[in-house]
């Protein structure tokens, strides 16, 4: 077998599960748990098929490791694994049919999103396939944009835990947050750098393969683009339901950019003043 055929028969295998899991107890979330981990196993599959003997290869592997290891500890200790799901879908289901909602999660949680949890790792195929091309410069560069945008990813992600820590704390003090939402240290500068680190570690993936090849040229870039739109898609739904929770939350949308970092546009009140 083709290390691809080996990728894609995994694929099937978590698709299976992903969608039989939902239905015996009723919970959508089963690939958000499984976001982190299958990830790593496709890249580790090329890896291994190259007999882990491939430098650009192996790095690939390890990176991606790195991030699953990451991010299942972040998802672990907000209690994903603990059975709780998405507070996205609750709201997602209270305004569809039964059957429509079924639908959805079949189509899109489960079939959708594993499709791109593959297509994300496939620039793995195009340096498996291209194994002839040493480990270089480029590739050197890459790896330490890779760790850098982890570890900006990290921290955001922390930065998060430690205000919803202190919020809980407000709360159960019988005092009244303010702010209520995460608007400083990365947030000050995106209303989501998380999002951003995660979507241009992918990315920056995409760009192994593409060193691999010789070319950018590579239709493995279908990969990032679906993840992208769907982080696009996602912040929407997500902010539409922050905004009902708090209004105010207006105010920050109109001065911090919403997905790439970048310097806080002053309000018309500040500018006056100014």
């Amino acid at each position: 077998m083709t290390p691809v055929a080996v990728a894609l028969l995994i694929a099937g295998l978590v698709c299976a599960f992903a969608w039989i899991a939902s239905l015996i107890t009723k919970d959508t979330s089963w690939v958000d748990r499984i976001w982190s981990i299958v990830p790593v196993i496709y890249v580790w599959v090329f890896a291994a098929f190259a007999g882990l003997t491939d430098a650009r290869l192996d790095v690939m592997a390890i990176l991606v490791t790195l991030w699953g290891a990451r991010l299942t500890f972040n998802f672990a200790r907000k209690g994903g694994y603990n059975g709780v799901e998405d507070y996205r879908w609750p709201v997602l289901r209270s305004r569809m049919k039964p059957w429509q909602f079924q639908l959805f999660n079949l189509f899109f949680i489960v079939l959708y999103q594993n499709a791109i949890l593959l297509l994300i790792t496939l620039p793995a195929q195009t340096a498996f396939a291209n194994r002839a091309r040493p480990f270089g410069i480029l590739d050197l560069v890459l790896t330490v944009i890779f760790l850098a945008l982890l570890i900006g990813e990290t921290v955001a992600d922390q930065q998060q835990w430690n205000f919803h820590r202190w919020k809980r704390e407000e709360v159960e003090a019988g005092r009244e947050p303010s702010p209520r939402f995460l608007q400083y240290g990365l947030f000050r500068f995106s209303r989501h750098p998380n999002f951003f680190f995660e979507q241009a570690q992918w990315w920056v993936l995409f760009f192994f393969g593409a060193s691999a090849a010789g070319s950018v040229l590579q239709w493995t870039v279908l990969g990032p683009l679906l993840l992208t739109g769907l982080f696009v898609g996602s912040t929407i739904f997500t902010e539409g339901i922050t905004l009902t929770k708090y209004p105010e939350y207006a105010v920050y949308q109109k001065r911090t950019s919403p997905i790439v970092p970048w310097i806080p546009r002053r309000d018309a009140a500040e500018s006056a003043v100014a």
